[in-house]
């Protein structure tokens, strides 16, 4: 017997509208400006207001489609945004084209005498080469690698003659399998003899890694001065020859353009939205019009080219729709934040940071968290004290002694402004900057500065130790 049975489940389909919103709050100021770019470039019902428009002959452009067919469900939203500010457009920095590290090296090759298979295996032990100017793998790999690539046949022993050519290029310590080879190359350049920093690096480079200075000292019979002075010259010392020189292809930094500004008068803030060069939208009448016209006719071309119009039409609207939305949410969200964080954007003083995550500022907007992150994400502020991305001012929270929850970050800079202070012959330990930050009124454990301090990127105290 079979037996029939309904189930309704509730599912929440997303409108084309709120994709768009969606999409849009995630990018970032330059990324909305090209976004908007290319939905000009698709869809030709779409056109920039230019600044030349006379508002009044252009006003019956902001078409109403209230004269859609009685029958077409889609809502009536507002056809009009303006996005545009007064900020001038700025002039975007360019970036001039550079040698990449790989080019350079190939071009000193071109002025050693070789024949055509060893040049060839030269070029590619230099493309083998990572961004920091090292051969990562070795020399037996390479030669299966040639083998496949180039179809030649060849030897450890054979790479090892042309990895010493390379190895006599600039940035001296080009060519290094690790650490230790490229310091030593470096030294191999200098005009100046340094014996003792190259037994250092020969002999006891284990010991000089860790910092274990008293052992070198005993070991090598030299005074803590002299110790002192070939570590002085190993620290000048390269151990990144690659990053000399900019790859043209790596080295495009991304221009951060602020989605705020904020400013401080007379012990207000005020904050603003630069637009730059983010177009300013409205629908094309001339469309709209066909659309109206072809849908009257009642043939089929016409309601072919009324669906098409409509199409479009509907895509227009929702796009400038979602760019006010964009706005209006960026901005409640901006303020709720300078709002939450008041007192530390008057002057910039990291102490003054509360604890705040992206629950605080969905209460505050009445906003989803997911929403709150999509706003947060890759979106800067310009501050009067510099400019910082809006992740910057979230962070967890701990209490101090008294009970007072205060941020990490606070604890972060006392951290570090103690470190920066200690005698540096007896740098203190997580014990001892537990100690520091107890005093202060904070309470926090062992593991817990532990754990701040490699955030830092602080190394532990035997390693800070300097002579």
């Amino acid at each position: 017997m079979l037996k029939q049975g309904l189930q309704q489940k509730q599912q929440q389909k997303l409108s084309p509208l709120q994709i768009q919103t969606i999409k849009l709050l995630e990018l970032p100021a330059l990324e909305l400006e090209q976004k908007m770019r290319k939905e000009l470039e698709e869809n030709p019902v779409l056109e920039e207001i230019m600044e030349s428009d006379d508002p009044e002959n252009d006003s019956p452009k902001n078409v109403s489609l209230s004269e859609y067919p009685a029958d077409d469900p889609t809502p009536s939203y507002k056809l009009y945004v303006n996005n545009q500010g007064k900020d001038p457009k700025p002039q975007y920095n360019t970036f001039s084209v550079k040698e990449s590290f790989q080019e350079n090296l190939i071009v000193q090759l071109g002025y050693r005498k070789m024949d055509d298979r060893s040049r060839a295996m030269a070029e590619f032990v230099i493309g083998s080469l990572d961004d920091d100017g090292y051969l990562r793998r070795d020399l037996e790999s390479l030669s299966y690698d040639i083998l496949l690539r180039l179809n030649i046949e060849t030897t450890e022993e054979e790479l090892e003659q042309i990895l010493k050519v390379i190895q006599e290029f600039e940035p001296a310590g080009v060519g290094a399998r690790n650490l230790q080879e490229c310091l030593l190359l470096q030294l191999d350049k200098k005009s100046v003899e340094q014996e003792r920093a190259r037994t250092i690096l020969e002999q006891y480079f284990e010991e000089f890694t860790k910092k274990h200075y008293a052992r070198i000292i005993s070991r090598m019979g030299i005074t803590q001065d002299e110790l002192k002075d070939a570590i002085d010259e190993i620290v000048r010392l390269n151990p990144r020859p690659g990053g000399q020189i900019d790859d043209s292809y790596e080295d495009q930094a991304q221009q951060i353009i602020p989605d705020f500004l904020l400013e401080e008068k007379d012990g207000e803030l005020i904050m603003s939205m630069p637009k730059f060069s983010v177009p300013e939208l409205r629908v094309n009448r001339r469309y709209a019009e066909l659309l109206m016209d072809s849908a009257q006719t009642g043939t089929r071309a016409g309601k072919e080219a009324a669906s098409f119009v409509k199409q479009k039409l509907d895509s227009a609207k929702w796009f400038i729709e979602a760019i006010r939305q964009r706005q209006n949410t960026l901005q409640n969200t901006m303020n709720a934040i300078i709002d939450f964080q008041r007192e530390y954007f008057m002057d910039g003083d990291e102490t003054k940071l509360r604890p705040m995550v992206l629950k605080n500022i969905a209460e505050k907007t009445g906003l989803d968290i997911s929403t709150i992150s999509r706003v947060v994400n890759c979106k800067y502020i310009q501050t009067h004290f510099g400019i910082y991305p809006l992740k910057y001012f979230f962070s967890e929270g701990l209490m101090t002694e008294g009970g007072e929850e205060v941020s990490t970050r606070e604890i972060k800079k006392i951290l570090s402004e103690s470190v920066d202070a200690e005698d540096k012959n007896k740098p203190l330990t997580d014990e001892q900057l537990v100690e520091v930050l107890t005093e202060k009124g904070y309470k926090v454990a062992r593991r817990t500065v532990a754990k701040y301090r490699e955030q830092l990127n602080i190394p532990i105290a035997r390693l800070r130790k300097e002579l």
